[in-house]
């Protein structure tokens, strides 16, 4: 007879998904910007440096779950729950340096709200990717997520331009509007960097803002679903 045992996949514990290689360099990124937040207002550049790499880390932790055929569920989640803690982080920051800080408090509700709820949506409706957006009415949306390079200008965009407002900061109660207008009209290439960020910004708002959306009617649509049962 022959031995069966041998032809049967080994069962993974729990605790080799947890040892993925991408779910490592996650691990990494959260004390890399553990330690960067510690130092921010004593060490802005070392700061800016670590955030940034911490950033970048995001793009090759995806690579390696690829790479590696190590997708987890774990992983996405554990990787979107990084990146927004971050960006949170990073926003509070920016509303103690600038005014009105109601703008970055904004900003980090509509970023937490709009992931989140697509996040919550794509389980909702069995989707195994919260970027399978394949069926929305709106091609800003399917762009963002079906172009990898636009996603990547988008969301590096966003996090350059908030690191370069923390940096060019000068005080803790700065004028936001001011400090803008006064770095774009300098000419530099630092004026530059910071228009063409601008530019990616907005078009990363508005994304935002329609992912909120889209993400709200799948939720309301499997309750009307739900009910019609």
């Amino acid at each position: 007879m022959a031995n069966t045992s041998k032809s049967r996949p080994k069962k993974q514990g729990k605790l080799s998904v947890y040892l993925y290689i991408p779910n490592i360099i996650g691990y990494i990124r959260v004390l890399l910007n553990v330690y960067a937040f510690a130092i921010c207002f004593s060490q802005k550049w070392v700061f800016s440096t670590l955030y940034f790499v911490s950033f970048v880390c995001d793009a090759v932790d995806g690579w390696c779950a690829r790479k590696f055929d190590q997708v987890s569920t774990f992983g996405a989640v554990f990787d979107m729950v990084t990146d927004r803690i971050s960006t949170a982080c990073l926003l509070v920051i920016l509303s103690q340096v600038y005014r009105p800080g109601l703008v970055f408090v904004s900003l980090l509700a509509l970023d937490i709200a709009s992931h989140w709820l697509q996040m919550y949506s794509t389980f909702l409706v069995g989707k195994t990717s919260h970027k399978d957006v394949k069926d929305s009415s709106s091609w800003l949306f399917r762009l963002y997520y079906g172009n990898r390079m636009f996603m990547g200008f988008c969301c590096v965009a966003c996090e350059v331009l908030y690191i370069i407002l923390f940096l060019i900061a000068e005080s803790q109660n700065e004028n936001l509007v001011d400090v803008l207008v006064s770095s774009l009209q300098q000419g530099s290439p630092l004026s530059f960097l910071l228009a063409l960020s601008l530019f990616g910004w907005a078009i990363k708002q508005i994304i935002n803002f329609i992912q909120m959306k889209t993400a709200a009617d799948a939720c309301v649509l499997y309750d009307i679903e739900k009910q019609k049962r």
